[in-house]
């Protein structure tokens, strides 16, 4: 049996067991026994709960040490990490723009400067003058290269219909870091009235530049709002001001140590900015789940009468070995998006890893070490009481649940028809989902950079900042640039070609779209032009390719990303619950309560419906990897909720060997617990969604919609119903997978499980004594329910 402890603890006593009865009062060797009443008596000190509960305030001392260190080593991280990430790096398009960037730098330019002339036309003299005059100074600036203007090359692709408002194009030099920091330098002494004209700074590098400064800000204000609300909630749930400040503290020290991690990160690859929301959201609300889960057991054993020490090695010996198995679970489903080769994905990976194992590992190490010193003291300072006296935790699985699962295992064949209907009628409007990129209306619509863009969307022909070039390499005449030229400008959904410049053995043509840059016909054309015969070798990018490339490698790598996810899922949860159907179904239906969140993101974000109310402007289309992200999340976090509410039905399915009424108690003892928690999450979720990015608002609002979907339909409606109909058939394995199960499975039962198959479970419960986490047949509050109510 894999176990936290790392030692077999030895079955902990029920009330009323006869000491000397079974096997877990010898104390092995090196072991130590606690005596005490509850659930903890007799109980064997494993490995770990004597290493975490031997010196606590040594413990502790080191945890606030490498806090410090951390606080040191991810300070300035966000002014290290990066805005871009969506392309795939071994794309044709990456390959082309590496060329043209080395070779043709004016090809690719990343900054645009809008100048206005009022109600004069750009071609006014005094106009002219002063454009010319910006453009040279421009182009004499270190880390400036590619300088181009409508008044140098008169292109009309510069120049807005009206004739009041033309274009200066430019490329900053460098990476992004390096090129943020030259337009820090710049855009304030040209921006602004100057002559006859007003200046305002664009294009690509101000808003990657300008999407990171919001992040940031957005991230402060997002912290700001959940830390306040999340202690006030579980405040709430625990009663204990004391009690509530642990698991803030657990979460705390997790998001200090992920970005000490990504700081170490960015000195070996690139890491988004996006990444710091994951970061947030995923170290509060985990740390406050794995801390709930904690906490509220040690709190169970006190109220048995058990000593600290005992009370901790039981909540290590179940809790914890629950919360050791969710974090895996939650590490798998973000470890998939490592198959993808986006760095945007990517670095969803390395903050999720790092945030969630280091969440599970200050619950399992630095929490037990508080809470051996604090003891009964948990319990102090209960604010509830000036409003509440006497009221029950709303965590505390109280007999409303209990009754609500009687219910619908009562009705299980109308409760999973109508709940699986529902879910799927509320994720049908991603059948009508569209990819694209993400632009600068990610942006609120106040910031300059989308104002530029936005005036050059309405105002100028085509789509300027959106030409597909054409990289062509290897010698070639002047005719036969001339006649591909020719050949291209013959696709349909061609407006007009430039070029081609040449250099060497290599030349570039510039593509105009006819319509906007990445829309379904720009997506078609990068499909003809890399169709398009041609006596050299040719390579096509700008950002309907970058959108093509994308979505390929999405495409490509899904089924291994799912099939990973999949598997070891299904391995996992085998390995908590020794049956086959069980993971299948656990599968199943975390999926399905994922389709609310699919369906909203795509009726509000895509076709744009609450914009007005949520205050952002709709592109259209859905960035390619945002749903890649959102489902690793989601999956991994209704993970985390369904091995909670399992690893306690199948705790009470081995003490009793009766199906229902474990489905029933599982469901009692977990259902406000995990509402109380998911509700949390959602709050952390909710904070990051009031970011003024789009891209990072969606992530935020959907995956606290999927959270709260599956807290308070899948996991209390859908879960108890189908459970109810598969009855027994649930806990079946084949001969062989049982044994494997009985030498390496992880379970958070305390006791061995039911008696062999000669004897009855009836008379093997009766000989084991009355069990703490079992309850009478009948619907009503037990006495140990009472018991833990008063803990």
């Amino acid at each position: 049996m894999s176990e936290v402890d790392g030692a077999d603890d030895g079955p902990a006593k029920r009330p009323g067991e006869d000491p000397g009865d079974g096997g877990s009062g010898e104390t092995g060797t090196g072991g130590a026994t606690e005596s005490g009443g509850g659930t903890g008596g007799g109980a064997r000190l494993g490995g770990w709960t004597r290493f975490v509960t031997a010196r606590p305030r040594l413990s502790l001392l080191v945890a606030l040490l490498l806090t410090a260190l951390a606080v040191v080593a991810g300070s300035g991280v966000a002014d290290r990490l990066g805005s871009g990430g969506w392309e795939d790096p071994t794309a044709q398009s990456t390959y082309a723009t590496k060329a043209l960037e080395r070779e043709f730098p004016a090809s690719q330019p990343n900054l645009l400067l809008l100048l206005d002339a009022g109600g004069a036309s750009v071609d006014d003299p005094s106009v002219a003058a002063e454009a010319k005059r910006i453009a040279a100074r421009l182009a004499a600036e270190p880390g400036v290269t590619g300088v181009g203007s409508y008044w140098q090359s008169g292109s009309p692709g510069l120049k807005a219909r009206d004739g009041h408002e033309a274009l200066i194009a430019a490329r900053l030099t460098g990476d992004e870091t390096a090129a943020a920091d030259t337009l820090d330098r710049l855009a304030p002494s040209y921006r602004g009235k100057s002559g006859p004209v007003e200046v305002e700074v664009g294009g690509p590098v101000a808003v990657r530049h300008e999407m990171q400064t919001t992040i940031k800000e957005d991230l402060t204000r997002a912290e700001m709002i959940a830390l306040p609300v999340t202690l006030l909630l579980l405040v709430m749930v625990f009663g204990s001001a004391v009690a509530a400040l642990l698991p803030l503290g657990v979460g705390i020290i997790a998001i200090l140590g992920t970005n000490a991690v990504l700081r170490g990160l960015t000195e070996v690859t690139d890491v988004s900015v996006f990444a710091m929301n994951l970061t947030t959201a995923l170290g509060l609300g985990l740390a406050i789940d794995y801390a709930l889960f904690i906490v509220r057991r040690f709190r169970e054993e006190l109220a048995t009468g058990a000593p600290p020490r005992a009370a901790i090695g039981v909540t290590l010996r179940t809790a914890g070995r629950t919360v050791l198995f969710s974090s895996l679970t939650v590490a798998v489903s973000l470890a998939a998006m490592l198959v993808f080769p986006q760095y945007f994905l990517r670095s969803f990976a390395y903050a999720g890893i790092a945030v969630v194992l280091l969440a599970a590992a200050a619950a399992l190490i630095l929490l037990p070490a508080a809470l051996m010193l604090l003891g009964d003291r948990v319990n102090s300072l209960d604010l509830r009481r000036l409003f509440r006296r006497g009221r029950q935790d709303p965590a505390d699985g109280g007999a409303a649940w209990g009754r609500m699962a009687a219910l619908v295992m009562r009705r299980a064949p109308l409760f999973a028809v109508a709940t699986t209907a529902g879910l799927i009628v509320l994720g049908l409007p991603f059948l009508g989902v569209k990819f694209g990129t993400a632009d600068d209306r990610q942006l609120p619509s106040g910031a300059e950079s989308h104002i530029v863009q936005q005036h050059i969307r309405d105002g100028f022909p085509g789509s300027p900042g959106g030409a597909l070039e054409v990289l062509a390499e290897g010698s070639a005449t002047r005719t036969e640039y001339a006649r591909y030229r020719e050949r291209i400008a013959a696709l349909p959904e061609v407006l007009r070609v430039d070029g081609p410049l040449v250099k060497g053995d290599a030349a570039y043509f510039s593509v105009l779209p006819e319509g906007e840059a990445v829309d379904e016909g720009a997506q078609r054309l990068v499909g003809e032009l890399r169709a398009a015969d041609a006596p050299f070798k040719t390579s096509v990018t700008g950002t309907a390719a970058v959108l093509v490339d994308s979505k390929h490698a999405i495409a490509d790598r899904l089924p291994w990303a799912a099939g990973f996810i999949a598997i070891v899922t299904l391995f996992l949860v085998f390995l908590l619950t020794g049956s086959v159907l069980i993971p299948v179904q656990a599968v199943l239906l975390n999926a399905l309560s994922l389709t609310a969140m699919f369906g909203a993101v795509v009726w509000v974000f895509q076709d744009g419906h609450l914009s007005g109310l949520l205050d952002f402007t709709g592109s259209g289309s859905i960035e390619t990897t945002l749903p890649v992200l959102m489902f690793c999340v989601a999956f991994g976090l209704s993970m985390d909720y369904g091995v909670f509410l399992l690893s306690r039905i199948k705790e009470e399915y081995d003490h009793t060997g009766d199906h229902r009424e474990a489905v029933r108690f599982g469901l009692q003892r977990t259902g406000g617990l995990i509402t109380a928690a998911a509700v949390i999450l959602a709050v952390v979720m909710v904070a990051i969604g009031t970011s003024r990015v789009a891209n990072t608002k969606m992530l935020g609002l959907g995956v606290a919609l999927a959270v709260l979907m599956d807290a308070m339909v899948v996991r209390s409606l859908l879960v108890p119903a189908v459970m109810r109909l598969t009855g027994t058939a649930t806990w079946w394995a084949p001969g062989p997978l049982r044994r494997f199960h009985d030498r390496f499975g992880l379970s958070e039962a305390e006791t061995p499980k039911p008696a062999p198959a000669a004897e009855p479970v009836a008379d093997a419960v009766s000989k084991a004594g009355p069990a703490p986490d079992a309850v009478p047949e009948e619907p009503a509050e037990s006495g140990r329910d009472r018991a833990e109510a008063r803990g």
